[in-house]
């Protein structure tokens, strides 16, 4: 068996690192994607490898001979690459492809070794490899059916996204058998090209093959294995990230990009920190139905959209702001306030991060990281403050003041002349606990501002909604007046007009995730490498006793595509903690269970 790398073309879209190089000598943590491949196929017991090369072949060449491989490495040039496509750099080949079976490749893939196995293990003389279709990847998809026949070619402007669970998509690399090739595939590849040109591609003579003849070519199915196609520098960086050989590296690199993890499918996302049950299908589907017209018009500006958020929480409209995501309103609130502000750490860095004035903090890790009302008032008398943030459930313990503690704090922060910040992003997964939000508590305290991320409990952290209510009129003037008139989208516009339809399905989401939550806890208090301490949000933070450092926990998990917050970084007292978010109960069950083996 041989292998052909298709490495002619010149990768355009990844500007100025192909100004002199192909785009297979682009690197991925450090190795450029042909010596990856390469050093791959050398383990193989290949016959030879050939390379059909053209845009600065030189360069190319002199790389690949320095790299003294086992394999023999011949050199096919494509002097016409800028005019041409594919299927010519793949005619060039011919001779070769029908003397013995072929691995076929394109150079501008990073995967792991284990594909070339499965190719190689399958009895079976000639395959595609393909891969449930998933959001990122473009082109064209097909469709296989229970035999591995590839029954259907769909091209990427007739993809019907509604039945993609029912894609997959090439992943080119193929093998072809030399009687394939022989008898079928460079007969069709010279006709096609001399009625079609050789600005055509080769995968394009597959697919005229398969209406003809299903049988001629089986579908090989990964299942999870990784791969990446990379065109530009957008595929160059989570390529970046899926491929980094260090575990704790690439758990680093992947948290670096705080979100966005709706790029990598298999991902499971223990680290933010959402409801799992909500929104319902039902209103997902209302949302989809209507996507059109929010895409395509403008929303309604700040005063339409600040009686939206008033009626979803019953507040009149003076005393409250919308914003995108809650971060706008903390950042905006924050500027407009003066002198020190106090701090519960550890804590959601969002506050302090965005002072840039003294903080004044108070630090709970010597209390098992609990506290009450009556701690905090008298250190913050003792250590004065003009402002003091109270996370409620805070974040990252789950720690939850009860509403009589929270009123001791309200008339004591009012006596005191302090402006007492609430927020309540996670107080609806809490326990029989009251909000702020109602015209009496703002009305009856001006120093009081509630902020609420409606991503967290609400489950929608995509659509960036927040909002911030206070009886301080004169400041919810200033912070609309120092937002954009159009500060949140229209898709997010209609999930506020909607939201009351389903409040009846939220409050079920409510007490599905309370009741996991119990159960959760339960199951990971009987990990003895765990402390669990109890929360009242959606998380857990937990204390590793076993010598493993959350880091190295947190990359060994990433191996299994679950990614949780190490939390030690956040907290000083030479201990290690992470958190984990509550998901559903399967869900909960496979982290547990990974836990375990770990720390066995």
């Amino acid at each position: 068996m041989q292998a052909i790398i298709l490495a002619a073309g010149m990768g355009k879209r990844l500007g100025e690192l192909t100004k002199n190089n192909t785009k297979c000598m682009v690197e991925v943590g450090g190795v450029k994607l042909i010596e990856r491949a390469l050093r791959i196929l050398d383990k193989k017991s290949l016959s030879r490898i050939i390379l059909v090369v053209g845009y600065q072949y030189e360069n190319l060449t002199t790389f690949v001979n320095s790299l003294q491989l086992a394999t023999p490495i011949e050199y096919i040039v494509n002097d016409v690459y800028n005019r041409t496509n594919n299927i010519f750099s793949l005619s060039l080949a011919k001779e070769q492809m029908m003397q013995e079976d072929t691995l076929l490749l394109e150079s501008d893939l990073i995967f792991e070794e284990r594909l070339i196995d499965l190719l190689i293990e399958d009895k079976r003389d000639t395959l595609a490899l393909v891969d449930k279709f998933e959001s990122w990847m473009d082109g064209t998809c097909i469709v296989v059916d229970e035999n591995d026949n590839i029954t259907d070619f769909i091209p990427g402007k007739l993809l019907k996204y509604h039945e993609k669970e029912h894609y997959y998509k090439t992943v080119n690399i193929y093998k072809f058998g030399a009687e394939f090739s022989q008898n079928v595939y460079v007969p069709f590849l010279e006709a096609y090209a001399k009625v079609m040109g050789n600005n055509e591609y080769y995968e394009t003579v597959i697919k005229l093959i398969l209406m003809l003849d299903k049988n001629t070519m089986k579908a090989k199915r990964l299942n999870g294995e990784m791969w990446y196609e990379i065109d530009d520098i957008q595929d160059l960086d989570i390529a970046q990230t899926l491929f980094i050989e260090d575990d704790v590296d690439r758990y680093h690199h992947l948290m670096k990009r705080y979100g966005g993890y709706w790029r990598f499918p298999h991902l499971q996302d223990y680290c933010y920190l959402v409801n799992p049950y909500f929104p319902t299908k039902r209103m997902q589907e209302e949302m989809e139905s209507n996507f059109d017209v929010l895409v395509r018009q403008y929303p309604s500006g700040m005063e339409v959209n600040r009686l939206l958020a008033a009626k979803s929480f019953d507040v009149h409209e003076e005393h409250i702001v919308i914003g995108n995501g809650a971060a706008e309103l903390i950042k905006g609130l924050l500027e407009e306030l003066d002198g020190k502000l106090g701090v519960i750490r550890p804590t959601f860095e969002e506050y302090p991060n965005r002072w840039e004035k003294e903080c004044v903090v108070y630090d709970c890790t010597e209390n098992d990281f609990s506290y009450s009302a009556e701690q905090l008032m008298k250190y913050f008398t003792e250590n004065p403050v003009d402002a003091l943030v109270l996370i409620n459930p805070d974040n990252p313990t789950g720690h939850c003041l009860r509403e009589d503690e929270i009123r001791l704090l309200l008339q004591w922060s009012k006596d005191s002349g302090i402006n007492l910040i609430v927020d309540e992003s996670f107080l609806d997964f809490a326990d029989d606990e009251e909000s702020l939000l109602s015209e009496q508590m703002l009305n009856d305290n001006q120093n009081l501002y509630v902020v609420k991320s409606i991503s967290k409990s609400y489950g929608v952290p995509g659509l960036r909604i927040g909002i911030l209510a206070s009886g301080n009129t004169d400041m919810i003037r200033r912070l609309k007046k120092n937002l954009s008139i159009w500060n949140i989208n229209s898709m997010a516009e209609f999930f506020m007009q909607i939201l009351d339809k389903y409040k009846n399905d939220y409050a079920d989401s409510l007490r599905k995730i309370k009741a996991e939550r119990k159960h959760f806890f339960e199951e990971l208090c009987k990990i003895g490498c765990l402390k669990v301490y109890p929360s009242q949000a959606n998380y857990f933070m937990c204390e590793i006793l076993n010598g493993i450092s959350s880091e190295e926990l947190a990359a060994r998990l990433l191996r299994e595509n679950i990614l949780i917050k190490d939390l030690t970084g956040k907290i000083h007292n030479e201990k290690q903690y992470i958190r984990i978010a509550v998901r559903t109960e399967e869900e909960n069950r496979r982290l547990v269970n990974h836990i375990l083996k770990i720390a066995k």
